[in-house]
């Protein structure tokens, strides 16, 4: 399988390097900034035309948007626009138009209907100080495994080795294609495009299915539990990188607001010591992103591994991201990346991901005999089944759910627990939730036909209690 993969690597330059590093980014934010500001021109010289009664084919001509477009009508200006341009290589001029064509092209698309989601506004210019980024081509990955070379910079020092890089290109299973520069937590990166040939082995237990239930309390709750990433309930301990360093990011946050920092309103430049102060919290803001990072990184992996069939579901992050009490718990878990990375790691490994339809009741449904609660508020954190009495951690309840999702879930792509043209949502349900009905023990008989005899083992007296039968519900 030929896929496209990034490999990063953090620089170790010279001063002198350094300061190159910086004009190259500052050469493709001059490059955006400049097709931004001609584009505006036209866009505005056609307008005041349209205001006094100009005929449409007598107005000035539309400015293509492409990166070709715009990158030709650079190469014939930058001898009267920039006399500097040869300091500095002309990829970074190229990336920077190249960041542009797709930024206009969204806000064209977005107002013309073509594109969905949020209404994309128009680009802004990129400011001196955020503009820390340009893309290049004509590199390579030096055979000492410790320099990388870049165009008009030379030879630059890696802080790690680039082993992993340097041995496919050896072999002849990866070719770089580019790679981005750029300035992040006080640090140089280096990322490499490449289009690399994977032969991933299969999965450790391709007929095993697992169901992956996302929270807040645990970045991840296991239908089945996994050795030495799970606990023995299949809980995943959170290890809430953001709290541990919240008291850190306090106080570096105080002395930076007591420093003079920069007005955009007034153009006042920041302080030295402001601009100390500010390199320390993003610093430390890198540190809690990349301790993030790697727990992710290792929990995806151990599922793609180890599994050949995961089953997720297809939450409403943004939505939930405006709960202003659990915003910053649920920003920390980083749920949008889990599927993310699920999503390519298991295409490599030939596995399967299913995502569960965002409507479907898992935390609502009955693990056991398949009925779906009315209500089932957030802060009841144990599920009670009135129907069969089991008592379970609700999430793990909901993980447990999943994993039955998968076998009434088809083979390939696509979202499971849609509903299906009989009305049944996989679960014996036809709505979103509803209340236990007499008309249900259908319902009850398919589901208890697709938990095996594993699952049932695993929810032992560990982890779920029986209680006393109660009687059927009256009502119902």
């Amino acid at each position: 399988m030929i896929v496209h993969q990034a490999y990063r690597f953090a620089l170790d330059p010279t001063p002198a390097q350094a300061r190159a590093l910086s004009a190259h980014c500052g050469a493709a934010r001059f490059a955006f900034n400049w097709g931004l500001a001609l584009v505006k021109a036209v866009m505005d010289q056609r307008e005041a035309e349209k205001s006094h009664g100009i005929a449409p084919e007598d107005l000035t001509p539309a400015l293509q948007w492409s990166h070709y477009s715009l990158l030709w009508i650079w190469n014939r200006a930058k001898h009267e626009v920039a006399p500097w341009w040869t300091e500095c290589s002309k990829e970074a001029y190229s990336g920077g138009l190249y960041r542009l064509a797709p930024a206009l092209k969204n806000w064209t698309d977005s107002r013309t209907g073509k594109r969905t989601g949020p209404t994309v506004q128009f680009p802004r210019f990129k400011s001196r100080r955020r503009a820390r980024r340009f893309t290049t081509g004509g590199i390579r990955v030096e055979p000492d495994r410790r320099h990388v070379t870049l165009p008009k910079l030379g030879r630059i020092r890696t802080y790690e080795s680039t082993r992993k890089l340097a041995r496919r290109i050896e072999a002849g299973t990866a070719r770089v294609m580019s790679a981005t520069v750029c300035f992040e937590g006080g640090r140089w990166f280096c990322a490499f495009t490449c289009e690399v040939q994977r032969n991933d082995p299969p999965p450790a237990q391709p007929d095993a299915v697992v169901g992956v239930d996302l929270g807040v309390a645990h970045p991840a709750v296991l239908s089945r539990p996994l050795h030495g990433v799970t606990d023995a309930a299949g809980f995943v301990l959170n290890p809430k990188h953001f709290v541990r360093e919240s008291t850190a990011l306090r106080r570096i946050s105080r002395k930076v607001s007591r420093r003079c920092g920069p007005d955009r309103r007034t153009g006042a430049r920041p302080s030295k010591r402001w601009e100390r102060a500010n390199q320390r919290r993003n610093r430390l803001h890198c540190r809690v992103a990349n301790m993030r990072r790697d727990g992710l990184q290792k929990l995806t992996t151990a599922l793609a591994t180890e599994f050949g069939t995961i089953v997720v579901e297809d939450l409403n992050v943004a939505g939930m991201l405006r709960n202003r009490r659990l915003a910053r718990s649920i920003a920390d878990a980083g749920f949008a990346e889990v599927r993310r990375q699920l999503a390519y790691k298991t295409r490599w490994r030939g596995s399967r991901l299913v995502v569960a339809d965002r409507w479907f009741p898992s935390s609502k449904t009955c693990s056991d005999c398949g009925v779906v609660k009315t209500k089932l508020p957030l802060h009841i954190r144990v599920f009670h089944c009135e129907w069969c009495g089991l008592e379970i951690d609700r999430d793990l309840n909901a993980a447990r759910n999943l994993a039955a999702l998968a076998a009434s879930s088809t083979a390939g792509t696509g979202v499971a627990g849609d509903l299906e043209p009989s009305g049944s949502n996989g679960r014996g349900a036809d709505c979103k939730t509803c209340a236990p009905r007499a008309g249900s023990r259908e319902a009850f008989t398919s589901h208890r036909a697709t938990v095996s005899d594993e699952d049932r083992r695993l929810g032992s007296a560990r982890d779920s209690r029986r209680i006393g039968s109660p009687s059927r519900p009256s009502g119902s």
